[in-house]
């Protein structure tokens, strides 16, 4: 195994919230101590009744509750500013995200201003700031997705609904102080779902492994994640609510990744995935796993190492390094296939006058975001440019 990448630093650290996990893991709320809580969510997640349940232990634990589902897919600075209002009138203990990466993020953002009326959302594009959270209230992240890692991560993407652009917004203290990972809110998530989330914890495991900042725990956790989903991404994807197992193990290798990823952070496939959802629009699981086979054959030039580990534990053969990567890639885009997710951006249905039209705007905020700097290969703007030309057609990457 590679020496880490990190050994500049003398010191690091590795957050995470406690995690109640398992079968009827919802029940820990039963016993919470507490007076009021705000459930965060959607309108899909609570027509499922999801928000019901919660809200129903929560009684048993005799603490009363309201439920906020105001949550929109991409949320906005509009939607938390009136979640913040709706905090700010029921003056809760807790905060209960309940929901996909959407619902998390809001919530986390919510919770920051209602313990900080004297900040704006403005405000916390500030990279290092101390918040002083957990005087109002603590937080309860419950995923309904298996994918984005958000219930265990410190990060929160909100959209400005002027400006129509993504902040990346990260404080440690945002850190849950629970994660409940409850399988059954998964059950019957649909396939296209299952596999968008699925692809998401993926390449969060893949970067958490190989990222500039990683670190004995963000390795531990992101080559199990990697493991597991490649053993049960397609189960999920088949059998559905049938095969509970599987279910089970990929809200459990979700969190995992984001485990991983949160402390080494995200790298060069949440660089053009970004930037690919902005402008055309795909979802998010989908397009950082686009990006997923061509960046893996990119950093393989400085890393291979750090690949061929994954390529041993997934059950490739141990043969020379290059060969050991190429069927990794290959094994990478055979379980898009089996799961009937595109294998390059053009697959994904954007057609070449568009692609050609919008690369420069593709490129520009690529090597604008935040993840690009972990990323442990440098990408120059030409290398960025070869890189979704190749995306683009399914070529392989050769430089």
């Amino acid at each position: 195994m590679m020496e880490s990448l990190n050994e500049g630093r003398r010191m690091w650290r590795f957050l995470a919230p406690h995690i109640k996990f398992g079968k009827n893991a919802l029940e820990y709320l039963k016993d919470l101590d507490g007076k009021k809580a705000v459930i965060v969510t959607d309108p899909g997640v609570r027509k499922l009744g999801f928000a019901d349940k919660v809200a129903d232990f929560l009684k048993d634990a005799k603490i009363k509750s309201t439920i906020f589902d105001g949550v929109e897919a991409d949320p906005s600075t509009e939607v938390v500013e009136k979640g913040v209002k709706v905090l700010g009138e029921f003056q809760p203990d807790w905060i209960i995200a309940l929901g996909g990466g959407s619902s998390m993020d809001t919530a986390k953002t919510m919770w920051v201003l209602y313990e900080r009326p004297d900040l704006t959302i403005e405000d916390l594009r500030a990279p290092v700031m101390v918040l002083g959270l957990r005087n109002k209230a603590r937080l309860i992240t419950i995923p309904t997705t298996a994918g984005t890692g958000a219930d265990s991560t410190w990060a929160m993407v909100i959209t400005d609904s002027k400006t129509q652009t993504k902040m990346e917004l990260a404080f440690d203290e945002v850190i849950a102080d629970v994660a409940i990972l409850d399988p059954e809110f998964t059950y019957k998530l649909p396939k296209q779902i299952t596999a968008d989330t699925g692809l998401d914890a993926l390449v969060h495991a893949f970067e958490g492994y190989t990222n500039l900042w990683r670190n004995d725990f963000c390795d531990a956790m992101g080559i199990w994640a990697i493991k597991m989903i490649f053993e049960y991404l397609p189960r999920a994807y088949s059998m559905g609510e049938k095969d509970k197992l599987a279910r089970e193990k990929m809200i459990n290798a979700a969190t995992m990744a984001g485990l991983s990823f949160g402390d080494s952070q995200a790298g060069f496939c949440h660089s053009m995935g970004h930037s690919l959802g902005s402008l055309f629009h795909v979802p998010h699981g989908r397009a950082v796993a686009i990006a997923l086979p061509y960046v893996v054959q990119f950093n393989a030039k400085k890393i291979p190492e750090l690949y061929a580990d994954i390529a041993k534990a997934v059950g490739i053969p141990e043969f020379s390094r290059d060969t050991m990567i190429k069927r990794l890639v290959e094994k990478i885009k055979s379980l898009m296939k089996e799961i009937n997710e595109p294998i390059s951006i053009k697959e994904s249905g954007i057609k070449r006058e568009g692609f050609e039209k919008n690369l420069d705007g593709l490129i520009k905020r690529a090597m604008k975001d935040s993840c690009t700097l972990a990323n442990p290969r440098n990408v120059s703007k030409e290398e960025c440019r070869k890189l979704y030309e190749c995306a683009y057609e399914g070529k392989d990457i050769d430089f």
